[in-house]
């Protein structure tokens, strides 16, 4: 069978809902990324694949193809799994490379909160079920894995710190391509004491809750992607791979606890391929709220020192569509940081209650 391999992954700077990439449509977001990634290949790439959320509808990754000057020939392909999207997209790059249906992907997924033409979020579930939105499914989650707001505020200035300091050893410029003048994540403008804003924050979704404006994370704009390979192509275009695609799970809750989803992929993963959580030297698991990250863990047995070690989506936002991929391309520089552990996951839940959890090789 033939094996893909990460080659090469980038992301823009995450900018803030009508923050400093508000004026960039998705596919302005996009385009440079592909522009960087295809560089001195473009003629190799078989396909873009792309996922995107909140709109402007059609298909977005032909046309980020077509902005970033890519061959006519490349089609482009664009998926909605919600705030999976992205994660899905490389997913389903690997799966063609496996299948044989070509050899050079360029996966991932582009958002712009800030352009979208929609002023409602789509429906995740139908009535009969229930469709609470995504920060009242938080509290659920919350509730139903006895949670409280001790333990989502401890995790998120965990998160907090670790993003920050992160960013001050300047861990992220290799992760970043810089759009426009933008070369860093917004939130980094300005560092706040993070521990007296968690502490005064109050529930905001619903009454009694637990969960907060402080340990959710933000509505961001932001893009991401990787350059996905079959093994040996990669090798004789003298490209080192430093993820090995294993195998990938999605796995589905009810839509009211969306953010426990990616438990049941992750286990079934695992199962499948006769690990422990030990066997796994790093995990990411998108920080869409404090309440999903800390019941992941705890069902999970994940000790935080190998989850989320650089922070995530608490602080420096959630891109939707993008987020899956932002997951990967920290997984792919941080394993080039390390020696320990052969395997890393990326896993991110998402509204409807979709789980996605994605199990690479770690080649470094």
């Amino acid at each position: 069978m033939k094996r893909a391999v990460i080659v090469k992954a980038k992301r823009t700077p995450v900018g803030k809902r009508n923050g400093m990439l508000k004026a960039l449509q998705p596919h302005e977001l996009a385009a440079p990324l592909l522009r960087d990634l295809a560089g001195g290949i473009e003629d190799k790439i078989d396909d873009v694949i792309l996922g995107n959320v909140t709109g402007p509808g059609g298909n977005v990754a032909r046309l980020s193809a077509l902005e970033a000057g890519l061959p006519l020939s490349v089609p482009g392909l664009t998926l909605d799994r919600q705030c999976s999207a992205g994660l899905e997209a490389i997913r389903m790059a690997c799966y063609m490379i496996q299948g044989g249906a070509g050899n050079c992907y360029i996966a991932g997924g582009t958002e712009s909160t800030s352009t979208s033409p929609y002023e409602k979020r789509a429906r995740f579930s139908p009535d009969r079920i229930g469709d609470p939105d995504m920060g009242v499914a938080a509290d659920y989650v919350a509730q139903k894995y006895q949670i409280p707001k001790e333990k989502q505020d401890e995790f998120a200035l965990l998160s907090y710190e670790r993003s920050w300091e992160a960013y001050n050893k300047r861990m992220f410029e290799d992760e970043i391509l810089t759009i426009d003048k933008w070369n860093k994540d917004e939130e980094f403008s300005r560092e706040r004491n993070m521990r007296a804003v968690l502490k005064r924050a109050k529930p905001i979704f619903i009454k009694g809750g637990t969960v907060t404006a402080a340990n959710s994370c933000g509505i961001h704009d932001g893009a991401s992607a990787a350059l996905v390979m079959e093994e040996e192509t990669a090798n004789l275009l003298g490209f080192r791979p430093v993820l090995r695609f294993i195998d990938s799970e999605v796995s589905g809750v009810h839509p009211h606890y969306p953010g426990i989803a990616p438990v049941p992929a992750i286990q079934q993963l695992l199962k499948r391929n006769q690990l422990t959580i030990e066997e796994i030297g790093l995990m990411e698991i998108n920080e869409a709220f404090a309440s999903k990250i800390v019941a992941c863990a705890q069902e999970l047995s994940i000790p935080y020192e190998k989850l989320n070690i650089r922070g995530g989506a608490l602080t420096m936002g959630h891109p939707y569509g993008a987020s899956g991929a932002i997951l990967v391309s920290r997984l792919f520089y941080e394993v080039q940081r390390r020696t320990q552990g052969k395997y890393v996951l990326a896993a991110i839940g998402s509204g409807g209650g979709i789980g996605v959890a994605v199990l690479f090789q770690a080649l470094m």
